[in-house]
């Protein structure tokens, strides 16, 4: 079935559009491809695989689970071995978030450098 469009990019408002880039760029093994003063883009080579960092000076992160600011949106990266991926991103500035909901440890919530969610999850 056809959309009406196709997907092209996520994009992620932030202050550093560099520095995150290059957080999500080791995460996910996507070199940077695109850097701009204002617009930096991460990508293993096209959409839908394509995430972009939009230059926000006045960006507020979300404080989930709270409804105050809440987290709009996170994404999901599956790994293999869970206690391995979690030593790793904290090496490269993620925050593991204090609410942890999976009650059988599927998944795990932290926040990158900006304070955004992502959730490392088993590959199963």
């Amino acid at each position: 079935m056809g959309g009406i469009a196709e997907f092209r990019t996520v994009v992620l408002d932030c202050p550093d559009p560099r520095g995150l880039a290059e957080f999500y760029s080791r995460l996910l093994g996507w070199p940077v491809t695109s850097v701009e003063d204002d617009w930096v883009v991460v990508s293993d080579g096209g959409p839908p695989r394509r995430l972009a960092f939009q230059l926000a000076p006045d960006h507020q992160p979300p404080v989930w689970p709270s409804a105050e600011r809440p987290q709009q949106f996170h994404l999901d990266v599956t790994v293999t071995d869970l206690d391995e991926a979690e030593r790793e991103v904290l090496k490269i500035g993620a925050t593991k978030h204090e609410h942890q909901p999976s009650e059988d440890d599927e998944f795990r919530v932290f926040l990158d450098p900006a304070g955004h969610p992502f959730c490392l999850c088993r590959n199963v």
